[in-house]
């Protein structure tokens, strides 16, 4: 069973995603540099939104519910099959 909290920071997780996707999608549409409606640059709100979605990761990682070192594993592994079968490290 989910407690409230873990239940809570879940919800919250996957609205910040939400953010984060819609963020990435601007700076496709508008470019980094231009302004937001904040009017910081996208490149800032996408920044913002990154982090936040961080904390809530974070705060999943307090509550037990992730692990640290499992989370660098899993990076770890996502950089290697990107190194094969991306161009972002050549």
């Amino acid at each position: 069973m989910i407690s409230d909290k873990t239940q809570e920071a879940l919800i919250i997780l996957q609205e910040e995603c939400a953010e984060v996707i819609q963020a990435v999608s601007k700076c496709h549409r508008f470019g980094l540099d231009n302004a937001h409606k904040s009017g910081a640059s996208q490149r800032a709100n996408l920044e913002m939104e990154v982090g936040d979605m961080l904390a809530l990761v974070d705060i999943l990682v307090e509550q037990g519910i992730l692990d640290q070192e499992g989370l660098e594993l899993a990076m770890d592994k996502k950089k290697e099959k990107l190194k094969i079968w991306s161009k972002l490290y050549e």
